[in-house]
């Protein structure tokens, strides 16, 4: 497409999913989204998943050329994973507020403080990663702490799937930062919602991400990451499934079981990951921006801290 028909189809606001697929394969760009993006950005991805899933899988297909779709650190585990490839995002801040909170310094404190290993979320800043023991997700966080050979173990930065990892393996589980680590959509999600909608279907399965506080994940029948929750419905002959994680994952859910009824809770909108829209995906195809660059020394440390996930879970 020239310069001339590109500003033409901006200026008539004629960007749809079917001309940024157009666009995208002109380009040599493979779209890559996460679960919790807009349905009409999943629409024109070439994959969907959760972020270590997607940064995974990148390494795996030919394409040299990734558009992701997501927030800051989710890109930039992509890049660490992939340093050969080129990848742009349609927004330089789309970033993780939970991710931020959580600062090199904090870890080298801790450690020092406590002598003990510090398990990283992936939801986590690429330095924070680099001082990391080990990395997990919230699919593999309570196998890789058990695989631990330590009864005390620093986790950071989400405090409740800190406090779900303690749950589950019985061992002593530091939250680092503490109070303030915490994925805002998941952390205030109101019990008084969730008890509403459970009167409201009662036939209805609660499955629930362990980022949730634990008063809400005691009234789930199923706790899981994003990842496992796609394959929970598999395992029950229900019809109705109240969703409780950020409100873009059931447009994943309903195109894998279209004979379900999935039911969000409406207050449960990441508002980082909705900044991407179709029109600055346009754009970042158009003009190929912005690249994702990580310092080589901390990706090394990071993927470090990765492989030792890998080593530990496989």
């Amino acid at each position: 497409m020239g310069p001339t028909s590109a500003l033409e189809t901006l200026r008539k606001g004629l960007i749809t999913p079917e001309e940024i697929r157009r666009l995208a394969e002109e380009k040599g760009y493979t779209i890559v989204a996460h679960n919790y993006q807009i349905p009409e950005l999943q629409q024109i991805a070439d994959y969907i998943g959760d972020s270590l899933q997607l940064a995974r899988l990148v390494t795996t297909i030919p394409s040299q050329k990734i558009l992701f779709l997501g927030v800051d650190f989710m890109a930039e585990m992509m890049k660490v994973l992939n340093p050969e490839r080129k990848i742009i995002v349609p927004v330089r801040h789309s970033t993780c507020p939970m991710a931020n909170s959580l600062e090199v310094k904090d870890v080298i404190e801790a450690k020092q403080k406590y002598n003990a290993p510090f398990v990283v979320y992936v939801n986590s800043r690429t330095e924070v990663k680099a001082y990391a023991d080990v990395v997990c997700t919230s699919a593999n966080a309570v196998d890789v702490v058990n695989k631990l050979d330590s009864d005390t173990v620093l986790f950071g930065p989400d405090k409740n799937l800190a406090s779900y990892v303690a749950e589950k393996t019985g061992k002593k589980i530091i939250p680092i930062p503490g109070e303030t680590g915490y994925c805002y959509v998941h952390n205030y999600v109101k019990e008084d919602e969730i008890r509403f909608l459970i009167s409201k279907y009662p036939d209805a399965k609660v499955m629930v991400h362990p980022e949730v506080p634990s008063n809400i994940r005691k009234l789930a029948d199923f706790v899981g990451s994003t990842s496992q929750m796609e394959k929970y419905p598999t395992t029950t002959d229900a019809k109705e499934f109240i969703v409780v994680t950020e409100v873009g994952m059931l447009s994943k859910l309903e195109n894998l079981y279209p004979d379900r009824k999935f039911i969000p809770v409406s207050s449960m909108v990441c508002y980082n990951m909705k900044k991407n829209t179709l029109k600055n995906t346009y754009l970042a195809l158009l003009e190929e921006k912005y690249e994702v660059l990580v310092d080589e020394d901390i990706a090394r440390k990071a993927r470090r801290a990765v492989e030792k996930m890998l080593e530990l879970t496989r």
